[in-house]
């Protein structure tokens, strides 16, 4: 039996972008370094084996291969932004201030679209600072070395990663599904925050960032400051990756509001098996309430995983953003 629960339209994303990076086509992406389409290909058809691969799904490839997020122009020989290893995760990152909070970002290599880099918002769990997206080992807890490898992925894939802390310098958590902030939104901190990011990115002091093309993805209180933005920013985002979180203003228990917003980004759920701090059915109501009005969700579930980032984030998540344009 799979350790993964993969629904079928994300196994269809996986192998697109396999045949994207290999299989001729539009898009001269250069292999990656756990094997490219090949990689790809096995994670997704052999995913019964309980085998993970060694896909990144972008360290190593050329930014913005041709149909996908940002068409940039790049030498084929240009190496990936990041370095990763067996044991180590790092890609560099620039630094600033938004809304009296510190923010991490970095553009892909190459030449930007003639609209701008699309962007992925990062939101993180609780007491780990978003700033440290950037870098992690094997060792880091909640699985971060998967979240480094996949904004590798990401930046490689031509996407900017724009990765804010939570309050106290990261070391707390999002307000989104705390009271009074849960129901009472307009205004607080994180809302503060998050105008102050999106002006950022629409004046350009973030880099040639296309602010039509953002995306949001986060962990745990992440997850639900993920769901967030579909809630109060509508229109701003194409697509969500919340991974072990569930909706905006759900804690313990998670009460989903119908109808949910006419226009929520569609959501890729992924979710540990094993989690005890936000179980795999605390995902659940959301995920009904989305599919049975109409909207698009997926959900990736690994039966070993506990409450971390998913080893199938670095594969997964590029794939259903670069289905998203």
């Amino acid at each position: 039996m799979s350790r993964w629960r993969i629904d079928p339209p994300v196994l269809a994303l996986l192998a697109a972008a396999a045949c994207t990076q290999g299989c001729g086509g539009s898009g001269d992406r250069a292999p990656t370094d756990g094997g490219g389409a090949e990689a790809l290909a096995s994670s997704a058809d052999g995913a019964g084996s309980g085998e993970t691969g060694d896909a990144t799904g972008g360290p190593g490839s050329d930014a913005g291969s041709g149909g996908d997020a940002g068409s940039a122009v790049l030498d084929a020989s240009t190496a990936s932004r990041c370095q990763i290893t067996a044991t180590n995760a790092t890609c560099p990152s620039q630094l600033t201030t938004l809304g009296g909070r510190p923010v991490a970002y970095e553009t892909p290599l190459g030449v930007a679209p003639a609209g701008g880099w699309p962007a992925v918002v990062y939101f993180q769990g609780s007491l780990v600072p978003g700033t440290d997206a950037f870098a992690a080992t094997s060792s880091a807890a909640f699985d971060q070395y998967d979240l480094t490898r996949t904004v590798a992925a990401l930046l490689d894939d031509g996407y900017a990663v724009i990765a804010p802390d939570a309050a106290g310098n990261g070391s707390t958590y999002w307000e989104t599904n705390i009271p009074p902030y849960a129901e009472s939104w307009s205004g607080c901190p994180d809302d503060v925050l998050m105008q102050a990011l999106l002006a950022a990115i629409a004046a350009g002091s973030l880099g040639p960032l296309d602010p039509a093309r953002l995306y949001a993805m986060g962990i745990s209180s992440g997850g639900f400051m993920t769901s967030r933005m579909a809630v109060s920013y509508p229109g701003q985002f194409r697509a969500l990756a919340d991974c072990s979180g569930s909706y905006a203003t759900c804690s313990d228990t998670c009460t989903v509001p119908t109808p949910l917003p006419a226009d929520h980004p569609p959501t890729l759920f992924l979710h540990g098996g094993l989690d005890a701090v936000v179980p795999l059915s605390a995902i659940q109501p959301y995920l009904d309430a989305l599919t049975t009005e109409g909207h698009e969700a997926q959900l990736v579930s690994d039966a070993d995983a506990g409450h971390q980032w998913l080893p199938e984030g670095p594969q997964v998540i590029p794939a259903w953003f670069d289905s998203h344009p």
